[in-house]
């Protein structure tokens, strides 16, 4: 990988956020990946950052385990909390950030409310 100096999270995110609330089914969040064509959605309550879900979250914690996913709620599911990062941090330093934390996408946050989503993917393509 090149590592650009100048670059930041905003010039290599993806903007834009899918999004929902904690509540919602493992099915509707399985229905609006394959819908988008995305494998994570963020868990937001309001506009705030809960949580985040993947494809292989709804496989390994619910699927795997026999939850029901008409009635589980991807907060029950999802990675809670998940580490943020703002528009203005540089591309190397989130890419460091998500090796640390050994994950692969991370949401953006500017003023409170999510703006986008940056990946291994874009930081590699990028950074």
């Amino acid at each position: 990988m090149n590592e650009h100096t100048g670059e930041y999270v905003k010039d290599v995110m993806t903007p834009g956020v899918v999004a929902l609330r904690p509540g919602a089914s493992l099915v509707e969040a399985a229905r609006l990946m394959r819908d988008h064509g995305i494998g994570d959605v963020v868990v937001a309550d309001g506009q705030r950052v809960v949580g985040m879900l993947t494809a292989r979250d709804i496989t390994v914690r619910a699927v795997a385990e026999g939850v029901d996913p008409l009635t589980v709620g991807v907060g029950a599911v999802c990675t809670r909390d998940p580490l943020v990062v703002a528009p203005g941090l540089p591309a190397r330093e989130a890419l460091a950030l998500m090796r640390e934390r050994a994950v692969r996408r991370l949401p953006v946050v500017e003023n409170g409310l999510p703006v986008g989503l940056v990946s291994l993917g874009d930081l590699g393509r990028r950074t």
